[in-house]
Parts: C-alpha cells; structure tokens; sequence
C-alpha cells in the first residue's frame, strides 16, 4: 500500500489498478472514501483506461479487426502498474503495453496515474502517451467512492449535491440490458443546483451529465455542511453513481462515455473519443478537496 501524507489528510492507494483507497484525515482519522464491501460493490475509485463505460456487445473495431474490451477498460485490478515516483505527498504508477494489451487494444502506450497532496486538497492527473507510429484513440475518467453518510449522525438522505451553478442539464438514461446510452433523458436536478440523494436516485443506473456549466460540485450534509467538492475542469461528462441502497456516491468525471445504441463501434467514430498523435502526450486532472472543517 502507497501512502501519502500531510498535516490534512491521509491518502492510501494500491498499486493494483493504481486504485485510491483511502483518504482520512490525519488529525481526526475522519474516512472519507467507501470502504470497498465486497457485499455491495468491491472498488473503491477504479480508474477508467481505454475506454469509459460499456462498448456494444463489448466490441469494437479498429482498422478493419475485432477487438473485445470489458466495460471500462482494462485498468481496474491491473496488478502490472509500476511505481515510477513516490514522495510524501506525490505518487506517480504506470502502466505500459505488453502483449496481452495489444491483443486487447492494438497501440502502443504509457499510461500514468498521478497523486498529488496539496494541503486539504488530492489532485488525481491521467497521463497518456503515445509511443507507437500511428494515431492513438482513447478514453479516460475516474470513478471515486465517497462514503455517505461519513458521519454517525446521519442518514444517506440528509446529503445532497450542490452545484457550482444553475443547470438545465438532463441525465441520459441507460438501457438496462446492454448498459448503453438511449436517446431518452429525464430531469433529475431537485432545483436549479441541488439533487438530493436518496436510495432509489440510481435505480436506472448512473446518472449521466453531457453538457453540464458547472466545472464543480460539493457533497453536502445537511447535519454537518459541506465535506468535500470534486473540480472536474476539463472532463466534458461526469456521472454519478451508486448500488441501490448502498452507503456512498460515485462522482465521476469523465473523458469519455458509454456507447451509443446507434453506435457503428467503430472506435474512431465513438462519442468523447480522444485523438493523440504518435509522440505526443494528453493529460487531464480532477481534484477532490476536503473541507477543512472536517480536519482540524
């Protein structure tokens, strides 16, 4: 287990899919991440590589193959990543191709996950480069767990989500069978910038947001206020996302999505699909800030 650690918080991350599994405050011992009950749902915060969501039929074409890949990529429980930097407060994992990802995903690539500690703040950076001879196409995103309630006094309906501001934006619905996005939405937003949790919010799956204004949004308890805000600047989609009944909220921005039910699966034509050209590097950043309240 990676550990960083400052005067705010305690960060824990496995090297095993470079996956984040905890942070806690260091004064208080407050978590804040959910505790992974294989139960329920057994992540903590998988990281989403090459692809964001589920592919039809889990499959996709590329220059004229068939390849398969599982939903969400081939990132989670990945026990190949290698740690390249660990300081107090900075951890950088990677994760090269072999020969079982090319048969998976034919490019050739580095992919980096990036962990940095700034006071009550984990900036989490994807960082992708393109070390094969030809045009490289990907997604990726995060999935971080956050526990709900994260005190005992509370009840998973007393949270809400407050955005930075007013939004108009619908959720796409899944279809339940394929896990693939229909051209149907639905309002789910409470008021202009609040959807109140509630067990039943995820019983069509995750929420989904294309065109939200807010580059922001902020766990809020109605017994002991704001806990945390994710940034997400720079990730076009965000979803939101639980187990019915279950204790915590997925806030997950996202470079990509889930296949379109009109896809052609090809994976040049897919929706949020990011270009890199040979030699050169993307990188994106979302951050997950603690209120300091909760810390000292």
């Amino acid at each position: 287990m990676i550990q960083l650690q400052n005067e705010f918080l305690n960060i824990r991350i496995d090297k095993k899919g470079a996956e984040l599994c905890g942070i806690a405050s260091t004064k208080k011992d407050t978590e804040f991440m959910w505790n992974a009950n294989p139960d329920v749902w057994a992540n903590y915060a998988p990281n989403l590589f090459p692809i964001v969501g589920m592919l039809k039929d889990e499959t996709y074409f590329f220059d004229g193959k068939k390849y398969s890949l599982p939903k969400h990529g081939f990132i989670r429980n990945n026990p190949n990543f290698h740690i390249i930097k660990q300081t107090d407060t900075e951890a950088v994992l990677r994760l090269s191709y072999d020969e079982n990802t090319l048969k998976l995903y034919p490019f050739k690539f580095e992919y980096d996950v990036i962990y940095e500690l700034e006071n009550s703040t984990l900036k989490v950076s994807y960082r992708v480069k393109n070390v094969d001879d030809k045009t490289m196409y990907f997604s990726v995103g995060g999935h971080p767990a956050f526990k709900c309630p994260v005190y005992d006094n509370e009840r998973y309906d007393d949270y809400q989500l407050i955005f930075e501001t007013h939004e108009t934006s619908e959720t796409h619905l899944l279809d339940l069978q394929t896990g693939l996005v229909t051209d149907k939405s639905e309002p789910v937003f409470d008021s202009p910038t609040i959807i109140k949790l509630r067990h039943n919010l995820f019983d069509k799956d995750a929420l989904i947001f294309k065109d939200l204004i807010s580059r922001k949004v902020s766990l809020y308890s109605s017994i002991n206020g704001t806990i945390l805000t994710v940034h997400f600047d720079g990730f076009p989609y965000l979803g939101l996302w639980a187990k019915p009944n279950a204790d915590y909220i997925c806030i997950e921005p996202w470079q990509g999505i889930a296949d379109s039910i009109h896809t052609n699966q090809q994976l040049i034509d897919k929706e949020g699909i990011t270009h890199l050209h040979p030699n050169k590097t993307f990188k994106a950043t979302y951050s997950i800030e603690i209120e300091k309240t909760h810390l000292v």
